[in-house]
């Protein structure tokens, strides 16, 4: 089984983050943007890992519209896979992790690791809208999540 990493990212800082996570993982694993995630790619993940935006106190459009497109095709086919995730926040990141729990709560995965959330202290629009450039110790802690991970559905340890 495999790890599917997806992805969604308006300023660069997800995306960057979803690279560095896939620079861990093993050969098979896939990082996809998050409009391009099919229900079969879901269905033959052995584990995820959700990387995005928090976007106005919640999860990215794109990441919530990849879950409407394929959450009731994996219904019941994908109980007990591991997740995590990564979340980009201008502040807090809770409210987009929160709600990617309650996702995956009704998938009944199961949290393998513990959130990342990288705040990015953004308050003004031009801030907010700004291309990012993530700090190297940063990805080397996505890099490390995405081995760990991919390792871990590899081995069946989760």
């Amino acid at each position: 089984m495999s790890l599917l990493i997806i992805w969604h990212s308006r300023t660069g800082a997800s995306e960057q983050m979803a690279q560095a996570a896939m620079q861990g993982c093993r050969a098979g694993d896939q990082c996809v943007a998050a409009d391009a995630v099919t229900s079969e790619q879901i269905l033959e993940a052995g584990g995820y890992l959700f990387v995005c935006p928090e976007n106005l106190g919640s999860m990215t459009g794109a990441m919530k519209e990849m879950f409407d497109r394929t959450y009731y095709d994996a219904l019941g086919r994908i109980e007990g896979r591991p997740y995590s995730t990564i979340i980009a926040a201008g502040s807090d990141g809770e409210g987009a992790l929160r709600q990617i729990d309650r996702i995956a709560t009704g998938w009944r995965l199961r949290r393998v690791a513990e959130a990342k959330i990288v705040n990015f202290h953004a308050q003004t629009a031009e801030q907010i809208w700004a291309l990012k450039t993530v700090d190297r110790e940063v990805l080397s802690d996505c890099e490390a999540i995405g081995a760990g991970l991919s390792e871990g559905v590899a081995l069946g340890v989760f």
